[in-house]
């Protein structure tokens, strides 16, 4: 049993855990979740003997073996399938037992030694190896190439490789998808699943997590508490907790006030019932809002997309490469406005070559690739954060393109991705991989694209901040091309599939728990197509309407789409309003005004307040009727 009583742990002069308490039985497998630099790392280094306690206890079974993924793999010459194979140390100890013993010659000491290599499973430890190479997505010809020669992503895959080799009994992996692909991540989640020893994880993916742990233990305000279940239970939990400690989200609490006084005061009227009746029923939306995130410093969303042409990008008889190296052949599509699509394959199948040729960043070896007038694309990669210039500040970088927008106007947009304060205008040196990230969104959101290409967006960002930016695109007017292993944002944001295999891109009807039954299936050797498979164990989950569905969705998107915004505008008008009402009572509150020699100012500013006040009489009007026709519209596409 693993037990952490009222510890507290600083990292420098910051306080990261303070009487904090955590038991972990034997065999479970808990997530372990909480804020960038809540202590999670940290806690690993507690756990592995790097760092100690300032006050508490760690009580942790002497006979246990820990194994760990490293983050940081030197440019070794060592080949990568030894690098793994150096993750078994028992292994190791006895295959130097029977290299010894044999050039001893001692008959009795060589048996010893190759009953303790046959103990530690050495005889099969090469095939065990490769096939952990080959489910982290090496190819064979790879197993040999030494650690030097891969890129750090590929690194960080062969750490992960050499901890899930070592024999374990309890097993740290922090963010062990940030570098996998979503097929890698599957064939991850099966091997966690089948892991008898216990686990404790840090991942911001939160589908990953449900299927892999069984319980979650949240870091927050220098405490843990443990939840019992998924990390969809923990935010349902964790809502009900704050529910009953009357957490009020400070955001709406104006809205919501003004609606219930409108409500209380115009529901038994009968010209007003129905307007009443829809700001009950937007009452109960708001309130919907997942209280999990409520305290998430994220708050942002896309400006509306300028309108353009169909289709978007045109592709005919496109042949995409590097070189004399052809990736995809024969490509022919049609991206168009509100297409929201996701793409599937494998590693090095070409997702990313795809993404690149639609952002105009590779041009084709053959065919014709159009691009519609007044396309704005928004393109989101890995090797945009490297780009990030270190000496200047989030707000330099968002100045360069922001015109004359004046600086306050910067800075709160910037306070949206929770850059505010010094983070606001320090060098973006000192900014983390998954500040970087969030600095990288915020740049390309204020261009308001019209179209977003997005290469693992996810990567090195929090569940918060994905959490945001999910609903931020689901907000998105325009055209969404997706590459991620995070299945929750796909799910979310993503209507069609194209899937990216054997040197071509096509349509995909399934959906992603079909892709994944396909996955298992080419790994069967079946070759069968995930579009169009029809074995027994797919057929009698597959649902044919799917693509029909799919394209229902769409349309009930498309004619909600101008009601969804009328509601945006007028909320927008009415919040903008309420501000100068605000502002306006703050200075007729002073005493002063209402001195002689201030009557002038005093009745321009009671004009003021009397045409606004008619203005969000008439927006308000404006709203009501939105919303009710929202609601009709809703209502009849049930």
């Amino acid at each position: 049993m693993l037990q952490l009583e009222h510890i507290t742990l600083r990292r420098g002069t910051d306080v990261l855990l303070e009487q904090a308490s955590l038991t972990m039985h034997a065999g479970q497998k808990l997530g372990l979740v909480g804020a960038n630099g809540c202590g999670k790392s940290s806690l690993f280094a507690l756990l592995l003997g790097e760092l100690d306690t300032d006050h508490g206890q760690l009580q942790l079974p002497s006979d246990w073996t820990i194994a760990h993924m490293a983050q940081q793999i030197t440019a070794l010459d060592q080949a990568a399938i030894e690098f793994v194979l150096d993750g078994d140390t028992r292994l190791r100890e006895a295959e130097q037992a029977v290299a010894e013993a044999d050039a001893n010659g001692d008959g009795v000491r060589i048996a010893a030694a190759h009953q303790a290599l046959d103990d530690a499973q050495g005889y099969d430890a090469h095939a065990r190896a490769g096939a952990l190479l080959n489910g982290l997505g090496f190819a064979a010809e790879q197993h040999g190439q030494p650690v030097g020669a891969f890129s750090g992503g590929w690194r960080i895959r062969l750490s992960l490789a050499r901890a899930l080799m070592a024999p374990s009994d309890l097993l740290l992996l922090d963010e062990p998808t940030n570098h996998l692909d979503l097929e890698t991540v599957l064939w991850l989640e099966d091997w966690l699943r089948r892991y008898t020893g216990t686990l404790l994880l840090i991942s911001h993916d939160r589908d990953f997590l449900d299927q892999t742990v069984d319980s979650i233990a949240h870091i927050e305000h220098q405490s843990i508490h443990r939840y019992t279940g998924s990390y969809s239970d923990f935010e349902r939990q964790r809502a009900e907790h704050m529910a009953l400690q009357q957490a009020q989200y400070e955001k709406q609490q104006r809205q919501i006030t003004h609606m219930q006084s409108f409500i209380d005061r115009f529901r038994a009227k009968a010209t007003k019932a129905r307007q009443a009746q829809a700001r009950i029923k937007a009452l109960e939306r708001m309130e919907k809002i997942a209280p999990a995130h409520v305290d998430s410093p994220f708050s942002f969303r896309f400006a509306e997309a300028s309108r353009v042409a169909d289709p978007l990008i045109s592709c005919h008889d496109v042949q995409l490469g590097y070189g004399d190296h052809v990736v995809l052949d024969n490509v022919g599509l049609n991206l168009s406005s509100g297409d929201r699509v996701g793409l599937l394959g494998v590693n090095g199948a070409g997702k990313s070559t795809l993404i690149k040729a639609l952002a105009d960043t590779l041009t084709p070896i053959e065919g014709h690739r159009t691009f519609s007038r007044n396309l704005q694309i928004g393109y989101f990669a890995q090797h945009q954060l490297e780009q990030v210039e270190p000496e200047s500040s989030p707000l330099a970088h968002l100045a360069r393109i922001a015109d004359d927008t004046p600086e306050q106007d910067l800075r709160d947009y910037l306070g949206g991705f929770a850059f505010s304060g010094d983070l606001c205008t320090d060098a973006c040196a000192r900014l983390s991989g998954g500040e970087r990230a969030r600095l990288v969104l915020a740049l390309i959101i204020w261009q308001k694209p019209n179209l977003l290409l997005l290469d693992e967006p996810t990567n090195h960002l929090d569940l918060d901040m994905r959490y945001a930016l999910t609903l931020a695109l689901q907000g998105f007017d325009g055209a969404v091309v997706t590459v991620s292993h995070d299945r929750h944002l796909l799910k979310q944001t993503v209507d069609d599939y194209w899937l990216v295999a054997d040197g071509s891109v096509r349509p995909f009807s399934g959906d992603l728990d079909d892709y994944r039954r396909w996955l298992r299936q080419q790994d069967s050797s079946t070759g069968s197509d995930p579009g169009t498979a029809s074995t027994p164990s797919s057929s009698s989950h597959s649902r044919p309407n799917q693509k029909a569905e799919r394209q229902r969705k769409a349309a009930e998107r498309a004619q909600l789409k101008p009601l969804l915004r009328a509601v945006r505008r007028a909320t927008e008008q009415m919040e903008s309003i309420e501000q100068q009402l605000n502002k306006l009572e703050s200075m007729l509150a002073d005493a002063d005004l209402y001195q002689a020699e201030r009557a002038e100012e005093l009745n321009r500013l009671l004009q003021q307040q009397a045409e606004l006040k008619q203005q969000e009489a008439a927006l308000e009007h404006d709203w009501m009727e939105a919303e009710q026709a929202l609601q009709d519209a809703r209502a009849s596409l049930a």
